[in-house]
């Protein structure tokens, strides 16, 4: 069937199984080592999947495990189709999918399209041919840099000994596509099938808004600003091109083209709703992430703010936009949440290098009440790694073991996220924690005896426990998962809706006591209430 005589995709169903999943995402590199050699592996997550179906997951995000030179954790990719020899082999992927399965947990993989590894071999042969040559039109050259700036910090631009400088957007080890070149498009559609067939149920797309480049590589204009996704608008020359749907739709028909349903999930910052919009029209894109939490102080007004502007657009657009508290890109929420709030709302300095007091208990708090906030709220939700152990951030790793490059490109004024990454506490009274053997990759802290999986699982009042418990009644109320909510009004300082049939959230972010709302029993609390009262920091479902 020809391109101007096939059908368009329709919308997706309304109750895909990613509208109301919750996604556990897995850091392979420190969720378990199975072989004991301090990195954690693909066998190491099929022994760990006890803990998962435990805990109540319908699926798991695995971060990269392909080959790479981990010039930025594994998101500078050498080859697409295959596993990193330190994580296993593509018959430990198959067996983990199959055991997943088993355990009826869904497999999503993360795709890097922007980029890949400097140690590509597509890139490897463009510096080789030299200037002007087909292989070097696969990636971004040319003779003279713009001003773009990586993200990363510094240039955006690394000269080659022939001259010519290549585009990377990230880490100089990580050269950007040219999503122009009819061989990028097909090698990725090959990319997709070559997982799709080996069983996933989706991809996370990485960085996904800033595939194409305007035309002419432009100057970025000094305090440019987000505006709606329309040529000439988009906040940089290298975000939100117009010719992002036409791929994603592309995409989809690939995904829709495979027995049960294979979704989608970007990793899409955007300032303005209008610029996400074009994506969830139903016919490309399945989900973008809601992140809008992660950088959020702790305040009922702001995560209010937060929460309506994002439902507003899922209900405009009936698309999808699962929540988020933490993923492997920001400090932890227990850390967050125990600073001065004013710091989250303005780093200085000693916030980007970790040098501030952290109250651990008050995070803590204030991050399992934010739990039961994340599994109430209507639509999907993405758990990392961790976070249902209650981990804080790890902010002493000594400089010389640290390993994000945004570490050293910043000139060591970000301390990066290196802290979020450790790896898991398993058992145990001291490091490895039952992680695997000997030295892990990042060194763990020496205090989180306490926090392990083995400790809190027979502890009635754990993080773990809590977690659990939210996810069993998520899973049975007819009122959780996708839908809809009614805000309730409250005092200051207090969130709280309901959600039908029969279902309230209450949250208070407050410095005092507030009075339950109405109702007939108490489901679940993130912490001990007062009688007929809820203290400050701790939330409530109430049937």
């Amino acid at each position: 069937m020809s391109a101007e005589t096939e059908s368009p995709a329709q919308p997706y169903d309304q109750g895909a199984w990613w509208r109301d999943a919750v996604v556990y995402q897995v850091y392979p590199r420190s969720f378990a080592d199975a072989n004991v050699d301090g990195e954690g592996d693909l066998p190491g997550v099929l022994s760990r999947l006890g803990h998962l179906a435990d805990l109540g997951v319908d699926a798991i995000w695995l971060s990269p495990f392909y080959p790479s030179p981990l010039a930025d954790g594994g998101y500078d990719v050498a080859d697409y189709c295959d596993v990193d020899p330190r994580y296993g082999t593509l018959a430990d992927f198959d067996a983990l999918v199959a055991a997943a399965a088993a355990k009826n947990i869904k497999v999503i993989v993360d795709i890097v399209p922007n980029h890949c590894s400097a140690e590509h071999p597509w890139f490897r042969a463009a510096l080789a041919a030299g200037p002007g040559s087909p292989e070097r039109d696969r990636f971004v050259f040319r003779d003279e840099p713009n001003n773009w700036q990586s993200v990363f910090g510094g240039p955006a631009w690394t000269r080659v000994p022939d001259g010519q400088w290549y585009l990377h957007l990230f880490d100089s080890g990580q050269p950007d596509w040219n999503w122009r070149h009819p061989d990028v498009v097909a090698m990725f559609e090959r990319v997709l099938r070559f997982w799709l067939d080996r069983g996933v149920a989706g991809f996370r797309i990485d960085v996904a808004n800033m595939l194409f480049k305007q035309d002419g590589l432009p100057d970025v204009v000094p305090g440019s600003q987000g505006g709606p996704l329309t040529p000439g608008h988009a906040p940089v020359p290298y975000e939100h091109q117009p010719e992002l749907l036409d791929l994603y739709r592309s995409w989809r028909k690939i995904l829709d083209s495979y027995p049960g349903a294979r979704g989608t999930v970007a990793e899409m910052w955007f300032g303005h709703p209008d610029q996400a919009r074009p994506y969830l029209s139903g016919d490309g894109l399945a989900q973008l992430f809601g992140f809008g939490l992660m950088p959020a102080p702790w305040s009922a007004e702001e995560f209010r703010t937060v929460i309506d502007r994002s439902h507003r657009l899922a209900r405009e657009t009936g698309g999808s936009i699962p929540w988020v508290l933490g993923n492997h890109d920001v400090p932890r929420m227990v850390t967050r949440f125990g600073v001065d709030q004013d710091l989250v709302r303005a780093p200085t300095p000693e916030v980007l290098l970790g040098r501030m007091d952290v109250d651990v208990e008050l995070g803590t708090r204030r991050a399992r009440a934010a739990a039961l906030l994340l599994l109430a709220l209507p639509g999907g939700a993405y758990i990392y790694q961790g976070d249902e152990l209650g981990l804080p951030e790890h902010l002493t790793i000594p400089d010389e073991a640290r390993q994000d490059p945004m570490f050293e490109r910043t000139l060591r004024t970000f301390i990066g996220r290196d802290g979020c990454r450790v790896p898991l506490p398993w058992s145990g009274a001291a490091s490895p924690y039952a992680f695997g053997g000997g030295d892990t990759w990042l060194p763990q802290p020496e205090d989180w005896a306490a926090l392990t999986v083995a400790s809190q699982r027979d502890d009635p009042g754990s993080t773990l426990n809590l977690y659990r418990a939210a996810l069993a009644i998520r899973r049975d109320h007819p009122a959780l998962g996708d839908g809809d909510l009614t805000w309730l009004d409250t005092p200051p300082g207090v969130l709280a809706f309901a959600r039908d049939p029969g279902f309230t959230l209450m949250v208070n972010f407050g410095a005092e006591p507030v009075p339950l709302a109405w109702h007939h029993d108490v489901l679940l609390a993130s912490g001990p209430l007062e009688g007929d009262l809820l203290p400050p920091d701790t939330g409530v479902w109430l049937s």
